[in-house]
């Protein structure tokens, strides 16, 4: 079997990306839905609902898992790594989307303060957003593994 091929066939790799498409995807739609306008770029945006990291780390521990046991060292370690992840989302990148928010409120009253553009705001997530991300993660996993 070839190097790509074993990619291929590997559920731990192709199930957690599949999720992070799935959430995307789900964004994607939902736009569509609210305003009535293609945008692509909800791809591949970071934030909203639901979370596509959270997706893709809880998928991947759920694999591994269902896979080599839900007391193995990889379960332990995908499951660490995907609360690190969610504990990013809805803290450090939800906080600097706050900060970029109040920034550019700045930024916009400001005459000395010159920008090409506003800074990101929505970075991070909502928890329901990371808790929705978590259950399509293990859906995956579970349906597909």
């Amino acid at each position: 079997m070839t190097v790509l091929a074993e990619i291929a066939s590997n559920k731990a790799i192709i199930l957690p990306i599949f999720s992070w498409f799935l959430a995307q995807f789900i964004k994607f739609a939902t736009y569509l839905i609210q305003h009535r306008k293609v945008d692509f770029t909800k791809f591949v945006a970071s934030g909203g609902m639901p979370s596509s990291h959270t997706a893709i780390s809880i998928c991947l521990a759920t694999v591994l898992g269902i896979h080599y046991g839900f007391n193995s060292g990889y379960f332990a370690i995908a499951t660490v790594l995907a609360f690190i992840v969610m504990a990013d989302a809805t803290g450090v990148r939800r906080a600097a989307g706050k900060q970029a928010e109040v920034l550019n409120k700045l930024i916009y009253f400001s005459k000395e303060i010159k920008v090409e553009k506003e800074l990101k705001v929505l970075l991070g997530h909502t928890p329901i957003q990371v808790i929705l991300g978590a259950v399509l993660g293990v859906l995956v996993a579970v349906l597909f593994a």
